[in-house]
Parts: C-alpha cells; structure tokens; sequence
C-alpha cells in the first residue's frame, strides 16, 4: 500500500462538513434547551451545553488521532478491539453504576462512560473482517451463525445492563447482513413478525389465527401442491402460530412495568397522560407549536419552562421543533438524509470488501438512531431513550458516533490504494 502523504489526503470533506454542522446544531439547541438566565455563558462548564462543549472540542481531537493512524490498524485490530468491549460490557455489569435503571455506566468522579454506545462500532468493525473474508458467502449456515454470534453476544450482554434501547440498535446490522448477500426472505419474515407481536397485542389471538389459518390455504392453493411447499407452509403457519400465543408472555414477563407502559400509550390501549405518555404529549405539544418557522432562538415556552423531560438527550428533536419550527426539522432531517446518502455513496465506491461492510455498519446503525429517536419524540414509536447522533447531550454517545464515522473517514482516503 502507498502512504499517504498528509492525514488530510483523500479524506471525504463532504462527511466532515455534515459531521460538524449536525454537532453546531446539537449544541446550539442544548444551549436552548437548559437555558437559564442565571447561568447566560454559552461557556459555563457548569450547564450541559459548557459540557457538551468539552465533549465537541475532545470528539475533534479524537477525530483527527484517528486520521493519524495507519488505515491498516483497523483491519489487523477489529477482533481485539470487539473483544475488548466486550470485557468492558462484562465489567460494568459487575463494577458499573446504575442510571436511570441501567446498569451500563463507568463512574469515575464526575466523569462517566458507557461502553454499550463503543460496542457498536467495535461490533461493526467486526463484522467487516468477518464477512470482509475471502470466499464468505451468506448463503452458507456457518457464515450465518458466525455474523448471528458476532451480533448476539454485545446485544445481550447489553439487554442484560436493562439499556433496551442501545441492545435494539444491534437489530440493524439486519441492513448489512442483506447487502453482502443474506436472503430478503429473513427481511420479510422479520417484518411479518413485528407486524404479529404488534396485532397480538392489539386484537383477540383467535381471530390471528383464523386469518394465518387462510392465507396458508390460499398459499398452499396458489403454489404447487408439492410435499415440500405443504411442509414449508405448514411450518411457518406453526411458527406464526407460536409467535402469536408466546407475545404474552414476552410482554408479561420480559418487559419492564415502564415499558409495558409505553407500548399500551402508543397502541392506544392506555391513555395517561401524566404518567407513561406525558414525555410524548409534551414533545408532540412543544413541535406542533412551532409552526413553520418556529418560536425562535431561546423563546420556546415548551423548552423555557421544563415541560419535557430529557429534553437535551432523548428529546432534543421537540427543541428543534418548537424553536425552529417545520423549516427547523426539516432542515436536520435533510443533513441526516444527506450524511446518510453519502456515506452509501462512500460504501459503493469501495475496492476493499472491509471497508465497504463497515461503511454499511456505520449507515445502518445512524439510520436506525435517526429512525427511533425522531420517531418516539413524535409518538410513531415506544418510547426507548436512545440519543439522536451527534446532536443529542452526552460524551460517550457523541465520543463513539465520531469514532464510528472517522474510522469510516479514514479508512475511505485509502480508497485509490489496493488494500488487499
């Protein structure tokens, strides 16, 4: 391999540009959002926002000793790297300091860390030198069950912290495993199967049935009537069928009270309005009062008076909403679409099988962070407490996501070389 003469050669000064002016916007609305008159100086490391701007300022410094390292580094250290995260999620189930119910943070003084939000680059790293392995292929068993291991093991040991929502964000590797040649049929069984948990929960079992029970005949009349198509019909009916009958108990007995709560708010199934639902009645309040254009810098009452709660991290999307109205959203929803778009853009335009599964990694996770945290601000989704990237508050989140796109950036300026 060449060497590159500066960190700066070939790096994609598109994904930069839309890094930095997503993290201006983050702590621009922070600063909206706790502001106080007693505490004006957007400086004051006391507030939030004079923290985040620790954090924005270390996450630069990060960024550019990531340029600075050799590209190869990642490759040759993706397996060290996942397992020691790995050890580290082990550890703070041990040693680590519950917050919010979760047993996921590392407590050091004044300064805390979570390790769930660095798995996820780590996983992704991963991931690519598996699959990134000469003569890999998605269809054969092993290289499935491999991936699935890859995946499962950070995704457990995290649900195991009681972090729901960070676990979750390890379903979108789904996206990556489709992209290197897994069949779309386990995209539609897996959708099929959300679509039954959901109806479980909203309507009687036993009219699921009649309905699964018709569309297997109609199934079976439509295709030949070979053993085999029979016997695969039948088996899924079987599966579906188990699902149905097994949702109870998965709500009953898996889920926590808060969030059986959430789930029965958003289906309708519960209204409280001061309890379960209050977060996502005050959000939808402070963005439908936005209007077009919004109420203005610092002037939204929603915001000003503490409406809603974890309005800097979770919830920061209703900040932007209310201050900044229709044209507000839209405009950060355009930079998501865009950063989006570009770093598939930078994935396809890859020589090296490593890079381009990481490029995907790095989109998937960002899409579904975007997806659930904008979609439970305004009541689509249940309520899961997972940051919007490099906008919401918080120094691991904004640490990894910088991490996890910079390792991109870097690995991306080699792409006129021949890595293998």
């Amino acid at each position: 391999m060449r060497k590159q003469q500066s960190i700066f050669q070939n790096i994609d000064w598109v994904l930069v540009i839309l890094y930095l002016a997503l993290m201006l916007i983050g702590w621009i609305n922070i600063y909206a959002a706790v502001y106080n008159e007693e505490h004006q100086s957007i400086l004051d490391i006391s507030q939030n926002y004079g923290r985040q701007l620790i954090w924005i300022t270390t996450s630069l410094v990060l960024a550019i000793f990531i340029l600075v390292i050799d590209g190869k580094f990642f490759e040759a250290f993706a397996i060290p790297i996942y397992v020691s995260i790995l050890l580290l999620l082990v550890a703070v189930l041990l040693l680590g300091r519950e917050v919010a119910g979760s047993k996921s943070w590392f407590e050091i003084g004044a300064f805390r860390i979570q390790p769930a939000e660095f798995a996820k680059f780590a996983t992704t790293l991963a991931l690519a030198k598996f699959l990134g392995t000469v003569n890999i292929n998605m269809q054969d068993l092993r290289t499935k069950l491999v991936a699935g291991v890859l995946i499962l093991i950070p995704f457990s040991l995290i649900l195991l912290q009681n972090d729901t929502g960070s676990a979750l964000v390890f379903g979108s590797f789904i996206f990556v495993l489709y992209r290197e040649g897994l069949s779309q049929n386990v995209l539609i069984l897996g959708f099929f199967g959300v679509l039954l948990f959901v109806l479980a929960l909203m309507i009687s079992k036993f009219t699921i049935l009649i309905v699964l029970g018709s569309l297997a005949l109609l199934a079976i009349f439509l295709l030949r009537k070979t053993r085999r198509n029979i016997i695969t019909v039948t088996v899924i009916l079987a599966l579906a069928s188990s699902m149905v009958f097994s949702v109870d108990y998965f709500f009953q007995n898996i889920l926590e009270p808060h969030q059986k709560e959430r789930i029965n708010v958003l289906l309708g199934k519960e209204t409280d309005l001061k309890g379960a639902g209050y977060n996502v009645n005050q959000s939808l309040i402070a963005i439908g009062s936005g209007g077009l254009v919004g109420k203005g810098f610092l002037n939204g009452t929603q915001t000003k008076f503490d409406f809603v709660p974890e309005q800097s991290t979770d919830f920061i999307f209703c900040t932007i909403g209310e201050e900044w109205g229709f044209v507000g959203t839209l405009t950060v929803l355009g930079l998501f679409t865009a950063l989006l778009y570009r770093i598939v853009f930078v994935a396809e335009r890859q020589k090296s099988h490593f890079t381009r599964i990481y490029a995907y990694g790095v989109a998937s996770i960002i899409f579904m962070h975007v997806m659930v945290n904008i979609g439970m601000t305004i009541g689509l989704l249940p309520v899961i407490g997972i940051p919007l990237p490099f906008i919401s508050y918080g120094g691991s989140s904004l640490w990894s996501f910088t991490v996890l796109l910079f390792i991109l950036v870097k690995l991306d300026s080699y792409r006129t070389f021949i890595l293998r």
